[in-house]
């Protein structure tokens, strides 16, 4: 029994390691939703009015953001763009990962090496979604080719 219990736990962080690594993209776009959806509610839209205002806030940001990747042509600008996606990803790396250490490790040093870890490779993995997302645009898109 106690064999199976650390099976389950080690089971259990892989399965929530991996979502963090598929969803960290989704970060920023969660985040604009739950504060729209937040504050719909404390202006009186009901639950269900706060959940559909911050559903679309999500969707018009992840929109938005996909659609500045493909049209914008400078590098400086879409990197700025990227490490907007990027940045909430790797502050929810590194809080994932020094929640996750710090119920592993006593040395509160050792708990930040790793979770400054944690936080850089979720931060590179968001950054390689998002490069992904830029690079998908067709090629040769633009305005002046129409």
């Amino acid at each position: 029994m106690f064999v199976l219990g650390i099976l389950v736990s080690i089971a259990a962080i892989g399965t929530m390691c991996w979502l963090l690594f598929n969803l960290a993209v989704y970060v920023l776009p969660f985040l604009i939703g739950l504060n729209a959806g937040i504050w719909a509610y404390g202006t009186g839209a009901g639950w269900l009015g706060s959940v559909l205002i911050g559903l679309i806030a999500a969707g018009l940001t992840l929109a938005v953001g996909q659609g500045l990747l493909m049209l914008v042509r400078p590098i400086w600008a879409r990197l700025l763009i990227a490490l907007a996606f990027v940045a909430p990803a790797g502050i929810a790396g590194f809080y994932a990962t020094f929640g996750i250490v710090k119920h592993m490790m006593p040395s509160e040093t050792w708990q930040l090496i790793f979770s400054v870890i944690g936080a850089v490779a979720v931060g590179v993995t968001a950054f390689l979604r998002v490069a992904s997302m830029a690079a998908n645009s067709p090629a040769g898109s633009s305005l002046a080719h129409a």
